[in-house]
């Protein structure tokens, strides 16, 4: 239809708008007309009516013998139904008048029928041989009709019948009649369906049999003038190979498939070539002479270079003139050279890589055409594990790929970077850390540069997926690189990018940064830039992404964490302009209080209370308002988790107590190498430290017969100031270490509920308790908790809380009951859009 004039314009009534109505109105017209067609004349209703009464068998007897085709092809479909409920009499009286309709039925009657057959059988209504004797003959008479559709979907119920039909029946009823229809009288449907029935019949008869009545029918279909039964013959090769043996496979199906791979037809060629690779195995393939070894590679080789002027191995200038579509076969040929390469380190075994594929690798790598080099690096993961402790050998072209021009070929990297980062990085050996940092020192700029391409493109979710898979950075580099080459670009993402998912992967990746950053200085400056440029920016938007960043941090850090630096900086924002930024901290504040813990955040919880009544009693959006409503049914439903062990938080308690000892463990494993750098004269190096911390395995299981630690009185034990307790603690640390640091990232996604490898209670200060370890191990001793360093220790000037500070040497850090909630800071700032 024409499409209506514009609104802005006047009406047109010139002659040919005229003419436009009018075929509009024709068009619409003959719309109708199908509708008053398609109404019924009483006389046709008269013969559609079925009286009543009459039961479901003597409905369908009656609708097949005196019905429409439309009835007719309801009653087939219905057969199923009646199989189960009256199976007798359906098959003495409905049956025969299925049989006497079928051969002058449609198309859409034959297709029910051939699917209601096989749903009877599939329902195994009766017995085999009593299908085999009410079925097999219909299905066997439509095998041919001269519907393609029909004459496959009969053919798709007879396989299916094949596999459950007895040898007998099989030879008598379907084998027998079929060497008369495999013959060049027949029609090329008739013997297209003896192609598969013989191909699907193999398996059912021993070697003899076959030899004897199938291989010569095989044989003539193979030879078939046809190029579509040859085709079709030699697809059924495979299943007639592995039923009659290797040896008859041999000395009978491989000449034939010799002779169809040079045939006249592409298609049969095709075919040939897949049925010959589906079989390797079956040919003792594995079992090669060293000359047919190497004719082979040499031959792979060759593949992979195909179409490209190469001398000595490296590519020239000089490019031959080819036509289109020869170009095209070339690229294609080398993309499945690249996809098979994995396989061809297998065969020449990976410790031969370096001498006979490294050139070939380097070449695909280099390849100029982009699916190539998209192929490869899909396998890039693959050829990892493949070399194992020679992966050092593709160090080179994994910062190529990195820093490859086309962002397909990035995004088909990195979807296993974590994995491969991780191989380069121990040398395939879990036990070798010295190579880690000197033996990828393009790394670093390569990963930096393949963020900012993918950044600077348009393809945002190749961003997002670079991103989320950084977070595999702390078990690869160290924590000062990370730091200063990937966090703060990660904090700018988050400010200013203008993708959502994008600022939410940053965001998360910097939660995880932060959470395995091992300087308190560093760590503090990266809270105090979250809560003051994100928690109190200008942009409301900023203000979004840092409850955004609150919800992680509540993932993946310890309750206790949250609450001493993020608790109030959230909470305030329940006092800001912007209505978007309340409503998203409704839906957070579930989150926020599952973070408490009763009776040592009894104060917190005071304060989130006064904030969720003023926010009853003074909000004014109404869409705010009735969240904030199901926001407290929600909060008062919540069961708050208490400081000593509680059955039904039981899992989640042990999690949390894990996240708070390896927090503890940083704090603690930083001083410690404090100490040690001023008493040596000289600073510990990453690389002892790594091998120092990867020297002991800490179980990440908690024993069922662990006793938990129970909270006892302070000052029950004095702390040791020797150097054997200190060595002790920093063997400790380093063990701890090496757990958090090279356990998969994914667990944090995952959120697993490790048990811990110790109890522990955490210090609340403020009510003179005491974190206490039980172990059998001298080096774990029931500690003081004033003798421990003080996890993330705010500096003056960060806003936070923290659990009972009552010994703390700032009075303005103490957090005791009479404290009063913050002024909200929000409340006179604009938001800017």
């Amino acid at each position: 239809m024409h499409p209506p004039p514009p609104a802005a314009d006047a009406m047109d009534f010139s002659q040919n708008s005229l003419f436009g109505y009018m075929e509009d109105l024709q068009e619409l017209t003959i719309i109708e007309r199908p509708v008053r067609r398609s109404l019924k004349t009483p006389e046709e209703i008269e013969r559609l009516t079925v009286d009543e009464d009459l039961s479901d068998i003597e409905r369908a007897v009656y609708l097949l013998s005196a019905g429409q085709d439309i009835q007719g092809t309801s009653v087939i479909a219905n057969l199923p139904f009646l199989m189960r409920q009256n199976p007798a009499e359906t098959l003495r009286r409905v049956l025969p008048k299925v049989r006497e309709v079928l051969p002058v039925a449609g198309v859409e009657m034959q297709l029910t029928a051939a699917v209601s057959f096989l749903t009877i059988l599939q329902e195994e209504s009766v017995s085999v041989h009593t299908y085999a004797h009410s079925f097999l003959q219909v299905i066997l008479l439509h095998l041919e009709h001269r519907d393609a559709g029909v004459s496959n979907a009969w053919l798709e119920t007879l396989l299916s019948v094949i596999e459950v039909l007895p040898k007998e029946t099989l030879r008598h009823e379907i084998l027998n009649p079929l060497v008369s229809k495999a013959q060049l009288s027949q029609t090329v449907q008739s013997r297209l369906v003896s192609c598969k029935i013989l191909g699907k019949m193999t398996n059912k008869f021993d070697a003899h049999t076959i030899k004897r009545e199938i291989l010569p029918l095989v044989k003539s279909l193979c030879q078939d003038v046809e190029y579509e039964v040859r085709s079709c013959m030699c697809r059924q090769l495979e299943n007639i190979a592995q039923g009659i043996g290797t040896e008859l496979t041999k000395s009978v199906v491989l000449p034939e498939l010799i002779e169809l791979s040079r045939d006249e037809g592409s298609s049969v060629r095709l075919a040939a070539f897949e049925t010959l690779v589906n079989l390797l195995d079956v040919f003792d393939t594995g079992i090669f002479t060293p000359d047919q070894h190497l004719r082979f590679l040499e031959f792979y080789k060759k593949l992979c270079t195909l179409g490209l002027q190469q001398e000595n191995g490296h590519n020239e200038n000089q490019i031959p003139p080819q036509i289109l579509e020869q170009e095209k076969k070339y690229i294609s040929v080398r993309k499945n050279c690249a996809y098979n390469f994995p396989a061809m380190i297998v065969f020449v075994d990976p410790k031969n890589f370096h001498m006979e594929l490294y050139s070939t690798f380097f070449c695909l790598c280099h390849d100029p055409e982009v699916p190539v080099r998209y192929t490869i690096a899909i396998c890039f993961y693959e050829v990892s594990k493949l070399l194992n402790s020679g992966v050092y050998l593709i160090h080179k072209e994994l910062i190529t790929l990195l820093q490859d021009e086309s962002l397909e070929v990035l995004d088909a990297l990195i979807d296993h970077l974590p994995e491969i980062l991780e191989l380069m990085s121990t040398g395939g050996e879990s036990s070798v850390q010295e190579n880690k940092l000197s033996s990828l020192p393009d790394l670093i700029p390569a990963l930096t540069a393949a963020e900012q391409r993918a950044a600077a493109s348009l393809k945002w979710r190749t961003h997002e997926k670079l991103l989320q898979k950084y977070a595999c950075l702390p078990h690869i580099i160290s924590s000062d690189q990370i730091y200063y080459r990937f966090l703060q670009r990660m904090f700018t993402i988050v400010m200013t990018n203008n993708v959502l998912p994008v600022q939410k992967a940053a965001s998360r990746t910097l939660c995880i940064f932060l959470r395995y950053n091992r300087k308190q200085e560093q760590r503090h400056e990266v809270i105090q830039k979250l809560i003051e440029q994100l928690g109190q920016g200008k942009s409301y938007w900023n203000r979004l992404r840092f409850l955004d960043t609150c919800e992680f941090i509540i993932e993946i850090f310890s309750k206790s964490f949250f609450c001493k630096y993020f608790f109030l900086p959230a909470i305030e924002l329940t006092h800001d302009p912007v209505a978007n930024v309340r409503m998203k901290l409704c839906y957070l504040l579930p989150k926020v209080k599952s973070t408490l813990k009763i009776p040592a955040d009894k104060h917190l919880l005071q304060q989130l209370e006064m904030c969720v009544r003023k926010l009853l009693c003074q909000e004014k959006d109404k869409d705010v308002l009735a969240i904030v409503k199901r926001t407290v049914l929600e909060l008062d439903r919540m069961e708050m988790s208490m400081d000593a062990f509680q059955k039904k938080f039981y899992e989640k308690d042990l999690l949390d107590q894990e996240k708070e000892r390896e927090e503890l463990l940083l704090m603690e494993m930083e001083q410690l190498e404090k100490e040690k750098q001023q008493s040596d004269g000289r600073p510990m190096s990453e690389k002892n430290f790594e091998k120092k911390r990867r020297d002991t395995k800490t179980p990440t299981a908690l024993p069922k017969s662990l006793p938990i630690s129970v909270p006892g009185p302070s000052g029950t034990s004095t702390p040791s100031t020797s150097k054997e307790i200190k060595k002790s603690k920093l063997t400790r640390s380093q063990s701890f270490n090496n757990q958090a640091f090279h356990a998969k990232y994914g667990s944090l996604d995952k959120c697993a509920s490790k048990s811990p490898t110790v109890g522990y209670t955490p210090s609340v200060s403020g009510l003179g308790k005491t974190s206490v370890v039980s172990l059998t191990d001298d080096s774990f001793r029931t500690r003081n908790a004033s003798s421990a360093p003080t996890a993330f220790s705010p500096a003056p000037s960060l806003p936070g809380t923290s659990r009972g500070t009552s010994n703390s040497v700032d009075p303005k850090s103490s957090a005791s009951k009479d404290t009063q909630p913050r002024k909200a800071t929000l409340k006179s700032r604009k938001s800017n859009p």
